[in-house]
């Protein structure tokens, strides 16, 4: 449980930021990361800095719990050393598990449900066929509200080419579609037709089977066979989280300028944000995270929808 959050009332929120990274840079790797926020990485563990109007905010995560008790420690210790103005009080959280992260509440998505536009009838029973032929597999199916988000996405995008990396029983893929010109084309990439054969009917029915390029196969051996040039103005990618840092070096150079790469599951269940979890669907996914966003092809931004969504758009 190596996750534990302080809120620290000051009125000097900013200023501490830059005492605390300007400090510890001599002990640790520190920086600062943007507008009154910074990040101290420590032996043991991290501890990331975030100020806001009338607030320090403390985020401190480790691998086990007696590193996470010593970077409190240092970092409280150093605070409480520079606030020579004010009496401040450090108070952290239990130590919480990433995988015990509520991302998002289920008042806040029921609320979001209502109010964003229902999926069709074609979508609706393509989900009930899913929960009823996968049973708990089902949970990989994209949700309504993020399924309107990529079809909104492709539409904004003026996408006529699309490529998809993980079919499951293609609702995804139909949100894809159906959002492509009649004369656009998504490439969906899958290993098995286990679960692809769902989709297919519900394809028809939504007029979009023509549009869909369905390949069965290992999705890299299926991308790497692609001209490599430009080509392709959409990506979405969900399917086996240790591949996406393959997968999005295969895409991104076949992505045109404007182009846009989106992943799914970016954090995992918050098991991404919890240094304790080191799996390799962890360590690979922390991977391509930390490299979308160092990427200078392109501008990135990582949204908390769901289990987490990246937009990299192409420069």
């Amino acid at each position: 449980m190596p996750l534990s959050t302080a809120h620290v009332a000051t009125d000097r929120p900013a200023r501490y930021v830059k005492q605390l990274i300007s400090h510890m840079g001599h002990k640790a790797t520190a920086e600062l990361t943007g507008a009154g926020r910074g990040t101290v990485t420590f032996r043991q563990g991290t501890c990331s800095l975030t100020s806001t109007r009338d607030e320090l905010i403390l985020i401190a995560a480790a691998p086990e719990l007696d590193s996470l008790a010593g970077v409190q420690d240092v970092v409280t210790r150093h605070l409480v050393r520079f606030a020579t103005q004010e009496e401040i009080h450090v108070e952290w959280t239990a130590p919480t598990a990433g995988d015990a992260l509520e991302i998002v509440t289920p008042a806040v998505g029921d609320y979001l449900l209502a109010h964003s536009t229902p999926a069709d009838q074609v979508l609706t029973e393509l989900a009930v066929a899913t929960r009823e032929a996968t049973g708990r597999s089902a949970g990989m199916q994209v949700s309504p509200d993020e399924g309107a988000l990529l079809e909104m996405l492709v539409r904004l995008a003026g996408a006529r080419r699309a490529i998809e990396v993980g079919v499951f029983t293609g609702y995804s893929a139909l949100c894809i579609a159906r959002a492509l010109p009649a004369d656009g084309s998504l490439l969906a990439c899958d290993v098995s037709t286990e679960w692809t054969d769902i989709a297919q009917p519900f394809w028809e029915r939504a007029g979009v089977r023509e549009r869909i390029d369905l390949r069965i196969g290992p999705a890299l051996d299926t991308l790497r066979a692609l001209p490599e040039e430009p080509a392709f103005d959409f990506a979405f990618v969900d399917a086996d989280k240790d591949n996406y840092p393959a997968y999005c070096e295969e895409i991104v150079p076949r992505l045109v300028p404007g182009g846009l790469l989106v992943l799914d599951n970016v954090f995992l269940g918050g098991t991404v944000l919890d240094p304790a979890f080191q799996e390799e669907d962890q360590r690979a996914m922390r991977r391509v995270n930390d490299a979308l966003a160092r990427d200078d092809r392109l501008d990135c931004v990582m949204l908390p929808v769901r289990d987490g969504v990246t937009l990299a758009r192409k420069r």
